[in-house]
């Protein structure tokens, strides 16, 4: 069985067996996204002073523009579930860096809310990445409908 196949079945059983209150964890983390993003954009010297703070201070302006503007798209997407596994493709980067090497020195035991946070994003963003954006969806929606106009 190929690849293609194997991601179909996949497809499949996510959308049979997709409650809906998972729906809802993906719409919050949609906005909870585009709130991030919102506020990165805000406050663009903060979100430098962190880059600059973690394991690679080279960063640069434009990348603390890609993590603002990724969160902002991708979290409106994620949210309506349209491309969900491309917009979260998006996100992994940002959040494995946000995890593993923004403030390292902290380890996971510390206090620190934004690093519990990144944590729980993270496993979201993976946990939707493998099943799927649901039936309460816009991916569902051009499935289905897709599948009326090829059965007519």
């Amino acid at each position: 069985m190929n690849l293609t196949q194997s991601m179909h079945r996949v497809e499949h059983w996510s959308d049979t067996h997709h409650p809906l209150w998972l729906d809802f964890i993906r719409v919050g983390l949609g906005v909870f996204l585009f709130i991030k993003g919102f506020m990165f954009i805000q406050d663009t010297g903060a979100l430098m002073s962190i880059l600059q703070k973690s394991e690679f201070p080279w960063v640069s302006v434009g990348l603390a523009h890609y993590v603002a503007m990724a969160h902002l798209a991708g979290g409106v997407l994620i949210a309506i579930g349209l491309v969900t596994r491309v917009a979260i493709l998006f996100q992994l980067p940002i959040l494995i860096g946000a995890v593993f090497f923004v403030n390292p020195e902290r380890g996971f035991y510390s206090e620190n809310t934004e690093l519990w946070s990144s944590i729980i994003v993270l496993a979201l963003l993976v946990f939707f990445l493998v099943f799927g954006s649901g039936r309460f969806s816009a991916d569902y929606l051009i499935r289905e409908k897709k599948k009326d106009t090829v059965a007519d």
